[in-house]
C-alpha cells in the first residue's frame, strides 16, 4: 500500500496521491492520463479526479500499480475497478491491468478464443482476476514476448496448465517452457496467430501478431502520445541495436492496426498509417 508520509510534494492536493516508492513504469499516466502526470523523478497527480470516470480511471491505476504506489486519503471501495480486468480493448483482445513490479509494470494481454485463450506476457497472480479469465475460458497459452516480462507465470500455469511459449534466445529465463520457439522464422500457432522472431532488445524477443490486425510488441514497439509516432527504445536495448532494426524491417512484411506494447501506449489506426509510422519508426532506428 501507498504510504501517506512518503507522498510526494508533487501531488496536487487532494485525495488521490503518489508516493516515492514510484518507478516510474508510466502504468498510472496510461490508465488515467487527465490525473496523473510525470516529472524527472516519476509520477505524481498532476489533477485530482473532477468526475465518475477520471475517479474510476484513477482507481483502475491504483489496483494496476505494480509498486502500490498510488493512495487515497480516505479508504475508497476498489471492489468496482478490481472486477474491471480484464477490460476489453477492441474484438476479443483484453488488457489484463494487475502489472507486475518484476516486469516493470509492463502491460500483459489476453485473447479470447474458441480454440483456446492466450495470455501475452504475465500480470501479477490475482485469484480475482484468475476467477475473471476462468469465466472467458481460461488460458491454453501463454506467450511471453520475452524474458523480463514472465512474471508470476508459473503460478498462471500451476492454475490453467497452460502451455508456455517463449523462444530459445530467452529460453534460460524460462527453461520448462512447454513449446520453445527456434530460430528466426515466422511461427504459425494457429491460423489466425502468427509468432515472428524479433531479436534486438532481447535476443529471444518475439511479437505475436493475431488476426493480421493486432501486434503484441513487448519491448519491440510502442507509441508515443506525445509525438505521435511509434517508437522503439534505444536506450533500454539489451541485446543488439542492429538486430532490432532488421527486426523491425521484417514487420514491415505485414499489416496490422493495433500496436499492443508492454511498455509504452496502445496505439490503433489504420494499415496504412501503420505502415507509414513504422516507415518513420525505421528510418529514426537506422540514423541511430
Amino acid at each position: 500500500m501507498a504510504t501517506l508520509s512518503k507522498r510526494r510534494p508533487e501531488n496536487q492536493v487532494g485525495p488521490f496521491y503518489v508516493d516515492s516508492s514510484c518507478i516510474d513504469c508510466e502504468t498510472c499516466r496510461i490508465l488515467a492520463p487527465q490525473v496523473f502526470g510525470e516529472d524527472r523523478i516519476g509520477s505524481f497527480v498532476q489533477k485530482q479526479p473532477e468526475s465518475e470516470l477520471e475517479t474510476f480511471q484513477a482507481l483502475q491505476a491504483l489496483v494496476s500499480c505494480p509498486t502500490a504506489s498510488i493512495g487515497t486519503e480516505d479508504r475508497l471501495d476498489l471492489q468496482e475497478a478490481k472486477a474491471s480486468f480484464p477490460r476489453k480493448i477492441a474484438d476479443s483482445v483484453y488488457h489484463c491491468g494487475f502489472h507486475s513490479k518484476s516486469s516493470f509494470g509492463a502491460f500483459s494481454y489476453l485473447i479470447v478464443r474458441e480454440e483456446g485463450n492466450i495470455l501475452i506476457d504475465s500480470p501479477r497472480y490475482i485469484p480475482s482476476l484468475a476467477e475473471k479469465i476462468k469465466s472467458l475460458g481460461g488460458i491454453r497459452y501463454h506467450f511471453l514476448t520475452h524474458r523480463d516480462d514472465i512474471a508470476d507465470h508459473e503460478k498462471f500455469h500451476q492454475e490453467f496448465g497452460t502451455q508456455r511459449i517463449i523462444h530459445e534466445g530467452d529460453l534460460s529465463s524460462l527453461p520448462e517452457a512447454e513449446i520453445v520457439i527456434h530460430g528466426n522464422d515466422p511461427y504459425s500457432l494457429a491460423k489466425d496467430l502468427v509468432i515472428l522472431p524479433g531479436p534486438g532488445h532481447t535476443k529471444g524477443h518475439s511479437t505475436l501478431l493475431y488476426k493480421n490486425e493486432f501486434l503484441f510488441t513487448g519491448d519491440h514497439l510502442a507509441f508515443d502520445p506525445k509525438k505521435e509516432r511509434l517508437i522503439a527504445f534505444r536506450n533500454a536495448c539489451w541485446y543488439s541495436w542492429e538486430k532490432q532494426t532488421e527486426s523491425m524491417r521484417l514487420l514491415e512484411k505485414y499489416d496490422f492496426e493495433w500496436v499492443l506494447p508492454g511498455h509504452g501506449h496502445p496505439t490503433h489506426a489504420d494499415r496504412e498509417k501503420m505502415k507509414e509510422m513504422l516507415r518513420s519508426c525505421i528510418s529514426w532506428m537506422e540514423s541511430r
